[in-house]
């Protein structure tokens, strides 16, 4: 500690010293300052960026200094902090906050968001010093299929503003300008795909001149939803010597951060950290699945005792790490891997006698965790990281129940209209990185399913006033390529990744494209309708309600035979047509036999992709097929949702076969262990067997309507709702259901209470309170 004060002494000084590596080590790393939600402040400072020839090939990080002096005690203090690209802040030689890639990601070029964080207690009276470094992220970083890089811009820079308060009501600014010094570090190269590559032997040197960077002419605007920060922690369950000779860490769970190091070794020694989500079917490390990502720490050390290293502008989707330039065995305690995902709060809680059940609801809150750090991605280790807008609508509600996603989503669904085409088309990643691609059915309906389940979850319609504007103009999409209220033009993903016979036998689960497009047409129409009542727009009900008759027709007209068959006759096929209320009411119940006579005809196993798979149980429940529901849910072969818990998976896949039942693999150009979309299923899981649903928005009043299936015995769970918490616990007990429900002041609830059959169901009305029920 008394070298660290010496050198921070000489760097008030305006010396140019050589120095400890402060953006490397996490031991100095406090995470003073706390976090400002939705802060704040009239803009005073410049946007300023380096002063020196940048290394226009490693890119490494870039790092920032100035010293002040403080006249008086400080009262209060805030600073105000953004870049292009990524940004670390210190105070006094100690870390700024305890988030992670600030500030975050938006679409750039329109919009980039500031952090306020309040530093009283890290200023002091007399000599202080702020430190900020920089790295590429997002922002001009290696990205996406090709690690194309500046897809927002080509120069880093940052803008910072620190606003303090005396006690005598007197008042400073210490703002970025050009009085600042920039300068090199230990951080050499940094890529969110590929990794970072750290060398302690690499001494801060901040003494250059710095330049006022170009002014941003999109908008600032201050962070609504959750920074990225640190979790759960987890020590190696293995260390493993492969086939091939290869050292590697087993951490029990695929997660996404990264691996804290300590290591003691000579000056020059490299340390290289390679990440993977699974080892081949001999045991080997396994990275073919991430494509072009590197995704690989390399640590350089300086020979100087114990030295600590971890990541600071990047992060991994994995759970094994390949460990090279150790001598002799790994020692596990010198590893520890850190989860990093956005500060949500828990809000529900699941389990109950089935452990395959209970491990198939961690592994959908872990692919939440691991995707949803500022964007809802797709999945976190390969090169692609995307926010992919059909993966996010189809989980929505699912992710709900799990945390308290609200201004999670409410924060990106203003990118995604943003980027929204002129003509209403919405694209199918947000921030849009792939020049505009747009317009397919479950992908663009992201601009009204979200709006309308984060309305439906907290009662909020700030949300609906907000995208309003953008769920009529997708709605407009639609329409302007529609003939005769049939919207049969364009390209659409389909039902993407819908069960494949690996024998080419004739069963492919093959739905229609454009009849997919037409029930989401009427669907996104409907909501858009649901909208337009809570916000009163009278006209554009009777516009849309109009609308949506003639979609529907349009569809019987065009997809189903007099029978009630639908043209693909596909799971999908049916499931979205019963959702949608594509059908006329008197055929629906046949079609919903058709529904389930498929389902036998593949023994009882789905064949849906992501966009029939999130309905598909809610379907069977709604017309009395809960026990086929059940029959799926519990399925483990493939294709099921447990078949890859059977194969040691600890997240959600994106195939339902992404190891096959010989322990080879899927495709390497698309196989992620890590995509949440199949993880919808936990939206039926809360809502029918723990029975928790919202009788109005925001849980004002409250269902409880468990179904018995499946052989289970008892179940257990909680939702946190704007209301308060909701609690329920079920047992079939000596042949008797039993129940206990607890109801948050402030809601209602109806109780529907079955038997142990699950039939003879009773059904009452309850105020606030605990209630304990027997049928």
């Amino acid at each position: 500690m008394r070298t660290l004060f010496i050198k921070l002494s000489l760097l008030l000084l305006g010396v140019s010293v050589t120095s400890a590596p402060l953006f490397a080590q996490s031991k100095n790393s406090t995470g003073d300052g706390q976090f400002l939600h939705n802060a704040t402040t009239n803009w005073k400072a410049q946007w300023i960026k380096i002063g020196y020839a940048e290394d226009s090939v490693k890119h490494p990080s870039q790092y920032f200094q100035k010293s002040f002096k403080l006249t008086g005690k400080v009262k209060q203090a805030r600073l105000f902090i953004t870049s292009r690209g990524l940004y670390e802040a210190q105070l006094n030689g100690k870390r700024v906050g305890n988030a992670y890639l600030t500030p975050g990601w938006t679409s750039y070029s329109k919009r980039i968001a500031y952090q306020g964080w309040d530093v009283t207690t890290m200023l002091k009276k007399g000599d202080n010093a702020i430190q900020i470094a920089l790295g590429d992220g997002w922002y001009r970083g290696a990205l996406a299929f090709e690690n194309r890089r500046n897809y927002f811009g080509k120069e880093l820079s940052f803008i910072c503003q620190l606003e303090v308060t005396y006690s005598n009501g007197e008042k400073a600014v210490i703002a970025s300008d050009d009085s600042w010094k920039s300068g090199g570090g230990p951080i050499r190269e940094t890529s969110i795909n590929n990794g970072e590559t750290i060398d302690n032997n690499r001494e801060l040197q901040v003494n250059q001149p710095v330049k006022v960077a170009q002014t941003y002419t999109g908008k600032l605007v201050p962070t609504e939803s959750y920074p990225a920060t640190k979790h759960e922690v987890f020590k190696p369950i293995k260390v493993i010597t492969t086939p091939k000779g290869e050292k590697v860490l087993d951490f029990g769970q695929n997660l996404v951060g990264w691996v804290e190091l300590k290591v003691k070794g000579k000056k020059g020694d490299t340390i290289t950290l390679k990440h993977a989500e699974v080892l081949d079917k001999f045991g080997n490390f396994y990275i073919a699945n991430l494509r072009g990502a590197q995704a690989t720490s390399t640590y350089i050390l300086s020979g100087k005792g114990e030295e600590y290293f971890e990541p600071h502008f990047t992060y991994f989707g994995f759970r094994y790490v390949q460990v090279k330039g150790v001598d002799g065995d790994l020692n596990p305690d010198d590893f520890k891997a850190v989860a990093l995902y956005a500060d949500m709060q828990p809000s529900g809680t699941f389990e109950c006698s089935n452990p395959m059940l209970n491990k198939l609801q961690h592994n959908i809150q872990w692919g939440q965790k691991g995707n949803f750090l500022y964007v809802p991605t797709d999945c976190p280790q390969r090169d692609e990281r995307l926010g992919w807008t059909g993966d996010a609508q189809v989980f929505a509600r699912t992710a709900a129940y799990n945390f308290d996603v609200q201004h999670f989503f409410k924060q990106w669904m203003v990118d995604v209209a943003i980027d929204q085409r002129p003509n209403g088309a919405v694209t199918f990643v947000v921030p849009d990185i792939l020049n505009g691609a747009s317009g397919s059915a479950g992908w663009g309906d992201v601009a009204t399913v979200v709006p309308w389940t984060m309305y439906q979850v907290y009662g909020d319609t700030s949300i609906l006033h907000q995208q309003y504007q953008s769920m009529k103009n997708w709605v407009g999409f639609m329409t302007q390529n529609s003939t005769n209220d049939l919207w049969n033009k364009g390209f659409h993903f389909g039902d993407w990744l819908s069960y494949h016979s690996p024998d080419d036998d004739g069963t492919d689960a093959i739905t229609d494209k454009y009849e997919i497009a037409q029930c989401f047409y009427a669907y996104s129409t409907q909501l858009l309708i649901n909208a337009a009542r809570v916000l009163g727009k009278t006209d554009d009900v009777k516009h849309y309600s109009d609308l949506l008759e003639r979609i529907k027709a349009s569809y019987r007209k065009e997809y189903t035979t007099y029978s009630g068959r639908i043209l693909s006759n596909t799971q999908t096929s049916y499931v979205l047509a019963l959702q949608f209320d594509m059908l006329l009411e008197k055929d629906r119940a046949v079609a919903a036999s058709y529904l389930v006579n498929n389902i036998k005809a593949y023994r009882h196993h789905l064949t849906t992709g992501f966009l029939g798979t999130p309905y598909l149980c809610h379907v069977l429940s709604r017309f009395g097929y809960t026990d086929e529901a059940y029959k799926l849910l519990l399925q483990d072969t493939y294709p099921s949702w447990l078949y890859p818990i059977k194969m040691g998976a600890t997240t959600i896949w994106e195939r339902w076969d992404g190891i096959k039942p010989d322990s080879t693999f899927q495709t390497t150009a698309m196989n992620s262990f890590n995509h949440y979309a199949y993880g919808a299923i936990g939206d039926w899981m809360y809502q029918h067997i723990a029975g928790i649903q919202a009788g109005s928005p925001g849980y004002k009043q409250v269902i409880i309507k468990p179904e018995v299936g499946g052989k289970l015995t008892w179940c257990k769970a909680s939702y946190q709702s704007p209301q308060g918490k909701i609690a329920v616990s079920w047992k079939i007990d000596n042949g008797h259901f039993v129940m206990d429900a607890s109801i948050p002041k402030g809601s209602t609830a109806v109780i529907y209470i079955p038997d142990a059959d699950g039939k003879h169901i009773q059904e009452k009305k309850v105020a606030a309170g605990n209630h304990h029920f027997s049928n």
